[in-house]
Parts: C-alpha cells; sequence; structure tokens
C-alpha cells in the first residue's frame, strides 16, 4: 500500500486522529491531484475537482481532529475517500 493511500485513510478513520502530519497529507492530496497553495498568512487552500477548502497550517504540523473532520468531509465531496483510491 502506498504512503499516500495510507494518509488519506487515516483521514477517514474513527474515531478523527489526532496525530495527522500536515505536510504529509498535503504531498498526499496533491499526488491524488489536489492543488495547494500555502498563503503568507498561513492558510492552505486546496483545489480539488472543482472544489477548494481553506484550512490554517498548523503551527506544530499535525492537524487538530477537527482539522481533519474537515478535510475528511471535503475529501468525501470530491469523492475521494479509501474506496476509490488505488
Amino acid at each position: 500500500m502506498s504512503k499516500h493511500k495510507e494518509k488519506i485513510e487515516k483521514v477517514f478513520e474513527h474515531p478523527a486522529s489526532g496525530n495527522i502530519d500536515f505536510k504529509k497529507l498535503i504531498h498526499a492530496l496533491e499526488h491524488y491531484g489536489a492543488e495547494v497553495d500555502i498563503s503568507k498568512h498561513n492558510k492552505a487552500k486546496i483545489f480539488l475537482k472543482g472544489e477548494e477548502l481553506v484550512i490554517p497550517v498548523p503551527h506544530d504540523h499535525v492537524l487538530s481532529k477537527d482539522m481533519v473532520v474537515e478535510v475528511r468531509h471535503f475529501l468525501e465531496k470530491v469523492g475521494l475517500t479509501p474506496d476509490n483510491l488505488d
């Protein structure tokens, strides 16, 4: 299994994981076609399949559980779920 697929699967774990590395998740999203723009105000704009998600870049580079849930909902909306990964 690829490390990118593992990162996406981690977003879908229940209960939400509090140990997802922001940079590794961004790399996984880019692997699956997302465009990510980090602003000078430390916001990450994630563009994927015509949708956009804006989240703050965490200071400790670990996503909070609330952010993980937000990312999960975004990925469900664009159809990037563990079932659809190769």
